[in-house]
């Protein structure tokens, strides 16, 4: 049969009545990060009318508040960075209130343990808290079907554009693989598949030469 999760999936963290107690009094906001989610940070903060400041050559996306940290998953576990820090999953759709996995350090306090999640309600996810995973759920998937596919096209199977087709008219994906990436960019796919083959070593996480190959060409135009 079928079922809908609309109703189980409603953002309640974000209700007014729920505030993170590090928000927005005495406290310094930053947006990390000169991308599409960073901009939309920026704008949602604009909404809720909290002051900001943005750090558009930052080595990172995401938000911070003080020292606390909500970064965008780049392969590595939250625990990494240690201190109050909290890690989110790429957010793949634009639309608002999707489930977005996140994790929390081992270091976190208790206080950043509940702000995180809210914030992450407040900034328009409905946050799902998941083990301390690198990579968490979507940025992991992602990135071995685009790594999956540079290889194909590599090998020379098929071009970007009929693994793209392939993948939505034959596995309903809303997006094909190549179409993710150009959402993201091949040095984020890198870095996470990196990331991920540094924790878990073997051949599984190894980043596609097709994928480096492009890195290079974009840093030469």
């Amino acid at each position: 049969g079928f079922y809908h999760y609309k109703d189980k999936l409603s953002n309640k963290a974000a209700d007014q009545n729920t505030m993170p107690a590090s928000t927005p009094a005495g406290k310094m906001i930053s947006v990390h990060g000169d991308d599409a989610l960073s901009e939309k940070l920026v704008q949602t903060l604009k909404r809720l009318n909290y002051p900001h400041q943005q750090i558009v050559d930052s080595s990172w996306t995401g938000l911070q508040i003080n020292d606390a940290q909500l970064r965008l998953s780049n392969g590595l576990p939250a625990s990494y960075w240690g201190g109050d820090v909290a890690v989110f999953d790429w957010p793949v759709s634009g639309e608002e209130n999707i489930a977005l996995a996140w994790s929390i350090s081992s270091t976190s306090s208790k206080q950043w343990q509940k702000d995180a999640e809210i914030w992450l309600s407040m900034l328009g996810f409905i946050p799902k808290k998941i083990a301390d995973t690198p990579a968490l759920v979507v940025a992991r998937t992602i990135a071995m079907l685009i790594n999956e596919a540079a290889d194909v096209v590599q090998q020379g199977v098929c071009t970007a554009a009929a693994v793209d087709a392939a993948m939505k008219l034959g596995v309903n994906y809303p997006k094909g693989p190549f179409e993710w990436l150009a959402d993201w960019n091949a040095q984020s796919v890198i870095e996470v598949l990196d990331n991920l083959d540094h924790y878990y070593r073997g051949e599984r996480y190894r980043a596609s030469p097709w994928l480096r190959h492009l890195v290079w060409r974009e840093s030469k135009t």
